[in-house]
């Protein structure tokens, strides 16, 4: 792994591919209930599970909440990435356990026949690939890191120019504090991340300008982790508020 500066100022840190053998993973049965009831508390009803056959590093589950009429959304919430610690920084000891989430418009397609299709399943994709990444590249994520569709970066699919990952913070629960961190009986704290995904050039101005310079405009835009294809480009020239 190496490390550079962006013209913001953060830390910028590439990758290279690890050569290893698969290394299998099974559940961890206590964990996934402790995030299955904690999801249930502070969203909704799980209605369906999509359970891996083989697990490579960490055995993953994507847990989904179905639209309601309060929520007309999927809420999609991974359960296997605090299986493992993140290789964290000094200082940050308390954030080695995470789990992510993003949401879906209701009328996304999310049957096994429809993640044939890249277009269908990218969301899902990415959220299993963010789940991995810690783990696979021995680094961690965190508030801020983003994560960008190669180098340089390409969209996720033929339905979206968007092409890069972002954590957030959940918007879509009433008591964020309450759920962003799950106390599990082993005193370990699991927090919860969003993923936003992002153009190009947001993750441009956010090298430039900085993480809060990107964050102000998405929030003024109303840009959550509920995916929007038709979303407005936030860093393009030219984007007004009104």
């Amino acid at each position: 792994m190496s490390q550079e500066l962006s013209q913001s100022g953060y830390p910028v840190y590439r990758h290279e591919e690890r050569k290893r053998d698969i290394e299998f993973a099974t559940e961890n049965e206590q964990t996934m209930n402790a995030i299955s009831e904690h999801v249930e508390k502070h969203i909704g009803k799980i209605s369906s599970v999509f359970h891996e056959i083989i697990s490579d590093l960490i055995h993953l589950d994507i847990l989904i909440v179905n639209p309601t009429k309060e929520r007309n959304y999927y809420t999609i919430v991974t359960s296997g990435m605090s299986n493992l610690p993140m290789n964290v920084p000094e200082g940050a000891e308390e954030f080695k356990f995470a789990e992510l989430m993003l949401c879906l418009p209701s009328d996304w397609k999310l049957s096994q026949e429809a993640f044939e299709l890249e277009e269908n399943y990218w969301p899902i994709h990415w959220l299993k690939k963010m789940a991995r990444l810690p783990h696979e590249y021995q680094t961690w994520l965190y508030l801020a890191h983003t994560v960008p569709n190669g180098d340089p970066a390409q969209p996720f699919a033929s339905n979206t120019q968007l092409s890069g990952m972002i954590l957030s913070v959940p918007t879509i629960v009433e008591d964020l504090k309450s759920f962003f961190t799950l106390s599990l009986p082993n005193e370990t704290d699991v927090h919860f991340f969003s993923l936003i995904p992002l153009y190009k050039e947001e993750m441009d101005l956010k090298l430039k300008s900085g993480a809060d310079a990107l964050f102000e405009k998405l929030e003024k835009a109303g840009v959550n982790e509920i995916i929007n294809l038709k979303r407005k480009n936030v860093a393009k020239k030219g984007f007004l508020f009104f």
